[in-house]
């Protein structure tokens, strides 16, 4: 009888240990979530995540407080969020750095598909090739032109090897055939600099760090990455009008957790993300940032970061683009 008795209460024990992960995410969340920016305070991750972390409390009823973890591209964050438990109260903003363009050109200390649990995009802005004022060229065609016929002379700016401008600057200097040397800076802002003050002849940044400096006058637009032409530039074409195609490349954002996250709450997040997505102050939010929304579900954000990492590898390995750190 006594050990029918213990029989039973190790079995009960166990029907109740086995319940817990179900009762723990049908009250998910129930005590604060973290959501870790790969990124300083200030830089576009950080702003972006903000945003989402103070709408995504309201509507979960706990807070999502925002931890910058910098350094290392990124990759120091990407990787404690891809350590973390898989309870859904670690999350980070995976956006293309981390999850595409990183793992393209070097070693990281994490697999940027089978490490994480896809939940949802945010938004993205596409690049925009931009060139000096002074530069006699008003179209990409004219650009093409002109960077054959000064093969020595031409250079561009990026915010460093392996970054998204870098690469897509590369993919398309490799569709034209034309030269121009890359030279890395620490951050945009310092190849904006010098564009300027014409130790560079272009940049091929994102739009919303772009937009400034042509409304400025200080820059010239030729084209915008992107399936359609941005309403911030009307009468600026894409690539994919002038005949380069693959060119659809953004600085994108999303919510990804780690691996094994339970899909109720992957599917509760999801399901509340697209919600302020839709909602149309928070559109406008992020139109001020130059980001469009993109609301995807979770199986088409992952498959959308598989693509982009195999889009930005190709473009690395057919530059020889591979860093060593």
């Amino acid at each position: 009888m006594h050990w029918m008795r213990c029989a039973l209460g190790a079995a009960g024990m166990a029907i109740a240990a086995a319940s817990l992960p179900a009762a723990a995410q049908d009250n998910y969340p129930n005590h604060a979530i973290r959501l870790i920016a790969p990124q300083a305070p200030g830089g576009g991750v950080d702003l972006i995540g903000r945003i989402l972390a103070d709408r995504l409390g309201k509507v979960l009823g706990q807070p999502v407080v925002i931890d910058n973890i910098a350094g290392a591209g990124g990759a120091i964050a990407t990787e404690t969020a891809a350590h973390a438990p898989a309870d859904g109260y670690t999350l980070e903003i995976g956006y293309v750095a981390t999850h595409a363009t990183n793992p393209a050109v070097k070693k990281v200390p994490y697999d940027p598909v089978k490490d994480f649990s896809p939940i949802g995009m945010i938004g993205g802005t596409p690049n925009l090739l931009i060139v000096r004022s002074s530069l006699p060229v008003k179209t990409v065609k004219e650009f093409v032109a002109y960077a054959r016929a000064h093969a020595g002379d031409m250079n561009y700016g990026t915010s460093g090897k392996g970054t998204l401008n870098h690469l897509v600057m590369e993919q398309f200097k490799a569709a034209a055939n034309f030269p121009s040397l890359s030279v890395p800076y620490r951050s945009i802002g310092q190849a904006f600099i010098d564009l300027m003050g014409g130790q560079v002849m272009s940049i091929f940044p994102g739009l919303a760090a772009g937009m400034p400096h042509v409304r400025s006058g200080a820059a010239r637009p030729l084209a915008v990455t992107g399936a359609k032409r941005h309403p911030i530039l009307p009468d600026v074409p894409t690539f994919k009008e002038l005949g380069y195609e693959d060119f659809e490349g953004l600085t994108w954002y999303g919510i990804v957790g780690p691996a094994k996250l339970p899909q109720p709450i992957i599917t509760k997040l999801n399901t509340e993300i697209n919600k302020i997505l839709a909602q149309p102050d928070f559109k406008e939010k992020l139109s001020a940032e130059a980001l469009d929304t993109m609301p995807m579900s979770p199986d088409q954000f992952g498959k959308y970061i598989s693509a982009e990492v195999a889009h930005w590898t190709k473009v690395a390995r057919a530059n020889k683009i591979q860093l060593t750190d």
